[in-house]
């Protein structure tokens, strides 16, 4: 005997629903996808922005005079490059924007920064400890 609601086990009213599921679900996990991959995107920049500060640092504490040139070759786009030279050391900082992808870029926008600090070897003049040749 087959009741009135039922057909071949299923509810009539179920219909539909994985589809409604689906359109809901979908839209979360592509934003979830793109987020990280933003996230995996910031964290190379912000690498970048570690190697850079420290190839700044160690140019600057040899002496040469393109050492924010360099830093901002190995930096990620539109970085900006701070050299300090103090008496017997320098610090290189590197600031590098890092916008979202796609139009979240202007909302989810973050600032990424690194310093790196090295002692000065063009002032180093006698009284140190000799490297073996």
């Amino acid at each position: 005997m087959r009741r009135s609601g039922y057909r071949r086990g299923r509810a009539r009213g179920d219909a539909g629903f994985v589809t409604a599921e689906t359109a809901v679900a979908m839209p979360a996990l592509i934003l979830l996808a793109a987020l990280l991959i933003w996230g995996v995107l910031a964290a190379a920049a912000q690498i970048r922005c570690v190697d850079a500060a420290r190839v700044g640092a160690r140019a600057a504490a040899r002496g040469e005079t393109d050492a924010v040139v360099v830093a901002r070759e190995a930096a990620p786009p539109g970085a900006q490059v701070e050299v300090a030279l103090a008496a017997d050391t320098v610090r290189v900082t590197v600031d590098a924007p890092c916008g979202a992808p796609g139009r979240l870029g202007g909302l989810l926008s973050v600032r990424l920064s690194a310093v790196a600090v090295a002692a000065r070897e063009d002032t180093l003049v006698g009284g140190g400890t000799a490297w073996p040749s």
